[in-house]
């Protein structure tokens, strides 16, 4: 069956192939579940409780080293183990990598988006241009943070859910591409068809 979302390649290369496309798929569900788990955190704490970012992080830094000093205290008084201080938070592999996806994916999008807007495929010209509208309604009615906080969702859950139902979707997609070019054919036999042109010059070489 033919895939409409990544001719036929597999999900997990689609996204890349490395640890974010393995964090996107569930196939590492702890760390999945803390990504996600976070992501509602953040956006209940901004746009439910409407922290301001500044205060939210000296909240933060506050209780952080208030629990470090009172660990290292008890550490020293009653003998217990001190905190130990990695170099590095975050590996700097992990930020690359997680780049490098985004900018794949971007550059993906815009490469597609342009091959649209040449007009090769009519239908799918038609769709872009509605769905880019009807998104640019919901960002009028939709806080940005709320649209990220959804658009984060929707990467950790959909291309999961694909993955799981991938044979479904296409079957149902292909529906549609087929029906949406049968009515667009009707269209152009029925009025563009019958627009009149005028004659094409042929330009002479030499």
């Amino acid at each position: 069956m033919t895939s409409y979302f990544g001719r036929g390649r597999e999900v997990h290369e689609l996204l890349g192939g490395g640890k974010v496309a393995e964090v996107l798929l569930w196939k590492k569900r702890n760390v999945s579940a803390a990504l996600l788990i976070g992501m509602t955190i953040i956006w209940f704490l901004f746009e439910v409780v409407e922290y301001n970012f500044v205060t939210l992080f000296c909240h933060i830094s506050i209780t952080a080293m208030l629990l470090f000093f009172l660990w290292c205290t008890g550490a020293e008084i009653f003998g217990w183990n001190p905190p130990k201080i990695p170099e590095s938070i975050l590996l700097d592999s992990a930020f690359r990598e997680v780049a490098s996806t985004f900018h794949a994916r971007f550059n993906q999008l815009l490469s597609k988006l342009l091959d649209i807007a040449y007009g090769k495929d009519p239908p799918l010209f038609l769709l872009a241009i509605f769905s880019l509208y009807v998104l640019s309604v919901v960002g009028t009615y939709v806080s940005f943070l709320n649209l990220l906080y959804f658009g984060l969702v929707c990467m950790q859950t959909l291309p999961y859910l694909y993955d799981r139902y991938k044979d479904e979707v296409d079957s149902l997609v292909g529906d549609v591409i087929r029906d949406m070019r049968t009515k667009y054919n009707k269209f152009d036999s029925m009025f563009l068809n019958k627009i009149p042109r005028g004659p094409v010059k042929v330009k002479k070489v030499g």
